[in-house]
């Protein structure tokens, strides 16, 4: 009997053993999991952290190439606007029909690199406030400034280069009637963005005898105003011929007796208000319907 009862405990010993190695075994299939778990929830997280920043940083990214730019002097501010860049007929286009002048001929092709042109002539409120003094005959501190010459706009231009640290310039002709026909967007007009003079200049037919305040009428395909009435602007080059070969960014000849003078003005009619018609005078000439638009 001791025999048989040694052997039934040694054998509840092995299953007694046997019980407890399945109960480890279980706990640890039941602990295997958890780490399982807890990785896939976290990686998804991560990744959508990461995403928002990749977004937020492509969405800081600045866009101030391509956009116009707003400049203040002791208070006054003037906008800048972006041309892109692009080819053009310039001259005696299909449009100006037989009020193009002999020195609007021949109408050529013209490929410019992307610039800034000013929205508006220069107002007498920017030039007082960078030369201290206003020489215009009719004074209104948003009417665009005139009786300045060629070389006083290079003396203005000068000192409001070293009060906001830019390189703001005159326009070259063909910069200037890029922008007057809308660059890019251009629908054609025969004027500065329409085939109405009125519409968008004050010109001898409107005018009531003297300049008005700035950005009155109506914007070219651009936003830019003016172009084609209120005052006439210089330009950078000098005053000569057209030929009829492909030219890129041309700057004019390199020498000559008169500057470059473009657009329309209060006292003069229709036909010298075209975007194609041009003008020139010495330097040192100054006029009560003659002042200047900024690019850079």
């Amino acid at each position: 009997m001791m025999k048989y009862r040694n052997i039934l405990l040694m054998l509840c010993m092995m299953c007694a053993l046997m019980v407890m190695g399945q109960v480890s075994v279980t706990r640890n299939k039941a602990k295997k999991p958890t780490p399982v778990q807890h990785t896939p929830k976290s990686q998804p997280k991560n990744n959508v952290n990461a995403e928002k920043k990749q977004e937020k940083r492509e969405q800081t990214v600045p866009t101030t190439q391509s956009s116009n730019k707003t400049f203040t002097v002791n208070g006054v501010s003037f906008t800048m606007v972006y041309v892109q860049g692009g080819t053009f007929q310039m001259g005696a286009t299909s449009e100006q029909e037989s009020d193009a002048g002999d020195d609007e001929k021949p109408s050529h092709s013209v490929t410019l690199s992307s610039y800034y042109i000013g929205e508006t002539e220069v107002t007498q409120g920017l030039w007082e406030t960078v030369m201290g003094s206003n020489p215009s005959k009719f004074k209104g501190a948003n009417n665009s400034v005139e009786c300045v010459s060629w070389d006083d706009c290079k003396s203005f231009i000068s000192k409001l280069n070293s009060l906001t640290g830019q390189r703001f310039r005159l326009p070259t002709e063909a910069e200037w009637e890029f922008a007057a026909r809308g660059g890019s967007k251009s629908k054609h007009y025969k004027y500065s963005g329409s085939n109405t003079l009125s519409a968008v200049a004050w010109y001898k037919d409107n005018s009531g005898g003297s300049t008005h305040p700035v950005k009155t009428k109506s914007s070219n395909e651009l936003g830019l105003y003016d172009m084609s009435g209120n005052v006439y602007e210089w330009c950078q080059d000098w005053y000569g011929g057209y030929s009829s070969g492909s030219q890129t960014n041309p700057a004019g000849p390199s020498s000559g007796s008169n500057r470059v003078i473009r657009g329309g003005c209060w006292f003069i009619i229709a036909r010298f208000c075209r975007v194609s018609f041009r003008y020139y005078s010495t330097p040192d000439y100054r006029s009560y319907n003659l002042g200047l638009r900024l690019s850079l």
